[in-house]
């Protein structure tokens, strides 16, 4: 297949980027490198990315898959966010030493703590493989031929790819729905050892109230330390093991950060969609969020009321509590951001001129025609899919029932509260039932419920007689019924919208190339390494409001309540800001916590670093304001603000809270 030039129109220089949007790949950053350094950036290309020599890209990992951390040391030393090692730092909890409560510091290395099933990875490059990929591939042929043919190219490559170096994984995967495919090679590290948490009142301070808010006042930082084998390659778990030694770790510029600052950010963003058609974010935002924000609401509401009552539940369920809100909080943000934007009848508006450029041009003549019939086929099954996997998917001890044979029952009940969860299954099962139509009910859905004559009466026989043949029969048929009367269909109706996607999106590039649009179309996420650049700068979300883009402490301690949880200031804290000990973080009688920055990010992008323009880390990232969330679907310069951590903030609590200064002493800090 002839290789599609989608990279020179991509990065053609004469286009310009509209504000700060963009999430661009490293092996492709020199064509932005001229803009960046335009902006602030002191560096060049190759010290962001380069296959023969370290660069900043070997001081950067992929956090447990979902997350992103960065190397602060020479020993392996590494920071991310309170909330991705969130699970972690639950799992060393327990009601005697309740370190999400009290937080957590190893003041030796025989103290930091190992963690099963937790990794990291390092990119060590990535290459286009589109010609390979599709080696073997002619036009005409059908996509499940197509598909075939990618799907053993690609496992050849990687198996080819791996074979050459220790601890390597690969995944190859597309970009511009399938216009182009790359390769990613990662050495991956399994031995990777907590070495230090603030409490959970520091860093989850805020806790779902003011989590996607602005000003954020949340010290969202942990630390761990990766370790290898004497020959610093990839080792399981081994007494014997070493801290790794980098190719290349971020020094700390502690100098400060001010409005205007050239910010970079470098990690793994996890799934954008910012070239959806109109009707994909029309059911987003009128249909999907609003159906999954009503059950999560239901969940978090029972899980709130039992948690309040005792702190072993508390703890059981606070990282159960944090990701179902995650999402929960960012649904809401993300609705209200696109009716802000006007976004579905913008794109309606822009699907129509591309039509009438289209209509002269077999290849694309008819796409939206197309589109329009395919989304309104599979509308209704969406629905049921979304109640499906947010519904009865989620209720713990059906999915648990029915997946027994590949999970830990003790890490199960370790953290299993049988109250939570049949309060969770009532609510659940009866919306499902009051929401879904009864034709796409599992026949043994609605005879099971005639039988038992209510959802409580059926939950009593599941979780009072501990049941787990009716809990997995209730998981397994379900999804078989969905999986074999209405998955084939919803599948195939997919595969067709993205193979139209796939022609749309090069017509898409063509139409704005011939038009004379300036429009620039970078790829879509994909939990693949990427880079997003911009400024420090406030924004004003509404009328006669305007946010300056750092906080201090001093919001912290305003919002202090010891009545509150999320509030609650760590004593040490108080005593600190009290006596102002901030030693020599102190900037101007304070310390900052949290600044916001123009930068576009996504999930997966938590913990990235925050470089500034000489290459130096002045932050970690976490979160986005919530009038922003929309993000992923389209970009709005005037509010789309990633928060990150002020790394002052880190090394203040490190010093003046933990007393750790043995961790300070490992990093190399300018000031």
């Amino acid at each position: 297949m002839k290789k599609l030039l989608l990279l020179i129109i991509l990065l053609f220089p004469g286009l310009a980027l509209v504000a700060d949007e963009g999430m661009w790949l490293p092996s492709q950053i020199a064509q932005r490198i001229n803009d960046m350094q335009s902006k602030g950036f002191k560096l060049s290309a190759e010290d962001l990315y380069s296959i023969n020599n370290s660069s900043l890209k070997d001081a950067i990992v992929h956090f447990n898959g979902g997350c992103t951390g960065e190397l602060i040391s020479n020993e392996g030393l590494l920071i991310t966010n309170h909330h991705c090692g969130y699970s972690k730092i639950q799992y060393h909890s327990s009601v005697e030493h309740d370190y999400l409560k009290d937080g957590f510091w190893a003041m030796t290395r025989e103290q930091e703590l190992a963690n099963p099933d937790l990794y990291v990875a390092f990119l060590e490059y990535m290459e286009d493989v589109t010609d390979e990929v599709l080696k073997g591939y002619a036009p005409g042929m059908s996509e499940e031929e197509r598909n075939s043919i990618i799907r053993t190219n690609s496992d050849k490559i990687i198996k080819e790819t791996v074979s050459k170096g220790k601890g390597l994984k690969a995944k190859i995967a597309p970009l511009y729905y399938g216009n182009q495919y790359f390769i990613w090679v990662y050495k991956v590290f399994t031995d990777v050892r907590l070495v230090g948490a603030p409490p959970s009142a520091v860093g989850k301070f805020g806790g779902d109230t003011d989590n996607w808010m602005w000003p954020r006042h949340t010290g969202d930082f942990s630390l761990f330390r990766i370790y290898a084998g004497k020959d610093n390659e990839p080792a399981d778990y081994s007494p014997e093991n070493v801290p790794y030694r980098p190719k290349k770790f971020f020094k700390i510029n502690a100098s400060g950060i001010q409005e205007g600052d050239f910010t970079l950010v470098y990690g793994f963003p996890g799934r954008t969609n910012e070239y959806l058609m109109s009707h994909a974010v029309d059911y987003t935002a009128n249909v999907s969020n609003p159906h999954k924000i009503k059950l999560r609401t239901l969940r978090l509401d029972i899980m709130n009321r039992e948690q309040e009552k005792d702190p072993a539940v508390r703890i059981q369920y606070a990282s159960k509590n944090a990701s179902v809100s995650n999402s929960w909080k960012k649904w809401q943000g993300e609705r209200k951001g696109i009716y802000k934007m006007n976004t579905i009848e913008n794109k309606r508006n822009y699907e129509k001129e591309f039509a009438q450029w289209a209509a002269d041009k077999p290849e694309y003549n008819g796409l939206m025609e197309e589109f329009a019939r395919l989304y309104t086929q599979i509308e209704e099954l969406s629905l049921v899919n979304d109640y499906q996997k947010e519904a009865i998917n989620v209720i713990e001890y059906v999915k648990y029932a029915a997946n027994k044979a590949q999970t830990d029952s003790a890490l199960f009940y370790k953290d299993y509260y049988k109250p939570i969860d049949k309060d969770i299954f009532i609510a659940l099962i009866n919306e499902y039932n009051n929401t879904i139509d009864d034709k796409y009910k599992a026949p043994y859905f609605k005879d099971k419920l005639a039988e038992m004559g209510s959802v409580e009466k059926w939950a009593d026989a599941i979780y009072d007689a501990e049941s787990e043949e009716l809990a997995k029969e209730l998981y397994v048929e379900t999804n078989n019924h969905f999986n074999s009367e209405y998955k084939p269909f919803l599948d195939s109706i997919n595969a067709q919208i993205t193979l139209l996607y796939r022609k749309y999106m090069k017509g898409q590039i063509e139409f704005n190339e011939q038009t004379g649009g300036d429009r620039v179309f970078y790829p879509d996420a994909n939990s693949t390494l990427r880079i997003a650049y911009g400024s420090v700068k406030g924004y004003s979300p509404s009328d006669a409001v305007y946010f300056t883009p750092i906080s201090s402490i001093e919001g912290i301690m305003q919002k202090d309540n010891p009545n509150i949880y999320d509030y609650d200031v760590p004593q040490v804290l108080r005593d600190a800001y009290a006596t102002k000990n901030y030693g020599k973080w102190d900037v101007n009688g304070t310390v900052p916590v949290a600044f916001i920055a123009t930068n576009h990010t996504s999930g997966g992008n938590s913990g990235s670093p925050v470089i500034d323009g000489n290459g130096n880390l002045i932050g970690v990232n976490f979160d986005r304001v919530w009038e922003g969330t929309m993000s992923d679907v389209v970009f709005d310069p005037e509010v789309c603000r990633n928060i990150a951590l002020d790394i002052r903030f880190a090394l203040f609590f490190i010093d003046r809270c933990a007393g750790a200064q043995h961790l300070l002493d490992e990093m190399v800090i300018i000031r």
